[in-house]
């Protein structure tokens, strides 16, 4: 099974990090090379351009590949699977303007310039308005065209907002919304390794801003110190051996609940109140 990656750039050191919480450990994958075993003899990491990752998957280079939607929009290999959303990555394709200009709608655009890295995905958006400017495909500093005259408007990236801001740009449309997805090709998503692949990452994912508590609780106290604990399906219940009049309580609680639980839960008789981290939780 092989699974192809960003090589460079901001997504792939969280890619990298990722698979190794996942359990997915790498072997072998000194910089500079264009694969790497991993601890599982049946999987292959292979590191490519982000952009170049859904050919990777379409042409059957590798089975599955973890890249950005915009890069499998514009690569307009629609055919390949979205299996997981991994919740990183975040960002915006914008069709933005000068703020002293004239356009701002969509509409002022017939016959107007759009630059853009993104072409394809520009392409489709303008084509589900009725509106069509000419399309100009530039590789870089694409909020600098219409200050120097090369477009009108522009559809780029965004994650805040503050580049834009910065070209004294404003936003006109969102044209498209992506994070890094796990993508595969279709005849392999039913592939038990593929399955083994989901869940180990969706399980890390799972496990982002929970934590495990424990604590031992007066049985006459039980009912009053469940209602207190936002747990994962409620709380499991044990008996503790020479535990007395006492029952050990465990849930899996989301992080920002952890102080205000605590505080409640030892008001009404708990203790040795211990909280963990949770590496990977499946559901």
């Amino acid at each position: 099974m092989r699974i192809a990656v960003p090589n460079k750039g901001r997504l792939h050191e969280p890619t990298i990090e990722l698979l190794e919480r996942a359990g997915l450990h790498l072997e072998n994958g000194a910089d500079r090379k264009l694969y790497a075993e991993t601890v599982d003899p049946d999987v292959t990491v292979l590191f490519a351009r982000a952009a170049d990752i859904p050919e990777y998957i379409a042409d059957g280079a590798a089975d599955i590949g973890i890249t950005g939607l915009d890069q499998v929009r514009e690569s307009g290999h629609d055919d390949v699977v979205d299996l997981l959303d991994l919740a990183f990555g975040r960002c915006r394709l914008v069709l933005a303007a000068p703020e002293d200009g004239d356009i701002e709608s969509i509409e002022d655009l017939g016959g107007k310039t759009v630059a853009t890295e993104f072409p394809t995905i520009t392409r489709n958006f303008f084509a589900d308005t009725g509106v069509d400017p000419e399309i100009v495909e530039v590789t870089g500093a694409t909020e600098l065209t219409p200050h120097v005259e090369m477009a009108d408007a522009i559809v780029d990236i965004t994650s805040t907002g503050t580049t834009l801001k910065v070209n004294r740009l404003a936003i006109i449309d969102d044209v498209l919304s992506s994070s890094v997805k796990l993508f595969a090709r279709e005849d392999v998503v039913d592939d038990p390794k593929v399955q083994e692949i989901r869940t180990a990452l969706s399980s890390v994912l799972a496990a982002d801003g929970k934590r495990y508590l424990m604590m031992n609780v007066p049985e006459d106290r039980l009912e009053e110190i469940r209602e207190e604990i936002p747990g994962l399906d409620g709380p499991t219940i044990m008996d503790i051996a020479n535990g007395g009049e006492k029952v050990a309580v465990h849930a899996v609680v989301d992080e920002r609940d952890v102080f205000q639980t605590i505080s409640q839960v030892k008001e009404r008789g708990a203790s040795g109140i211990l909280v963990t981290e949770i590496e990977r939780l499946v559901e």
